[in-house]
């Protein structure tokens, strides 16, 4: 009598078996790969808009003295579009213009040009910068942050 287990047609089966067992665990393995990996790729690779913003007009401007002005941006918050406003000192220097960010690097609060010293003040916590936007004094660690700007048809781009 022959032990069942033993005969050529059930290592058949057991060998097709484990072949499909060994399939779907890589059909997961990929899958969990693919989503994985796209998750933590697909930021790096989205790569940074382009988009330049109409900021002001060039002749507007004072030299070595920023000028705060108000950029709307743009952006996709799920199915709908959304506006925000965002505060920026536009310096002019010559035909050169440079962007600064007017939230201070200490708490993030609004910094404002004061004539009178001439220089950026942050009113929360006492850091002072001056017109380039560099740290004179105060608790804040680093200068306000600058964007790229450029100069068409005597209208100021900022790209945000």
């Amino acid at each position: 009598m022959t032990c069942p287990e033993s005969s050529p047609d059930h290592h058949g089966r057991r060998r097709f078996l484990g072949g499909v067992i060994a399939t779907i665990q890589s059909v997961i393995g990929a899958t969990l790969g693919v989503i994985l990996g796209g998750s933590i790729l697909s930021p790096g690779l989205a790569g940074r808009r382009e988009d330049w913003l109409a900021a002001g007009n060039l002749s507007d401007l004072v030299d070595n003295e920023p000028t705060a002005v108000t950029i709307r941006v743009a952006r996709a918050d799920g199915y709908s579009q959304v506006v925000d406003r965002q505060v920026v000192f536009l310096v002019k220097n010559g035909d050169a213009v440079t962007a600064l960010s007017s939230t201070c690097t200490h708490l993030g609060c609004r910094v404002s040009w004061n004539v009178t010293s001439q220089e950026l003040r942050c009113p929360c916590h006492g850091g002072v910068f001056d017109s380039a936007g560099a740290v004179k004094s105060g608790p804040p660690p680093a200068p306000l942050a600058s964007y790229p700007t450029r100069v068409d048809d005597g209208r100021v781009l900022v790209q945000v």
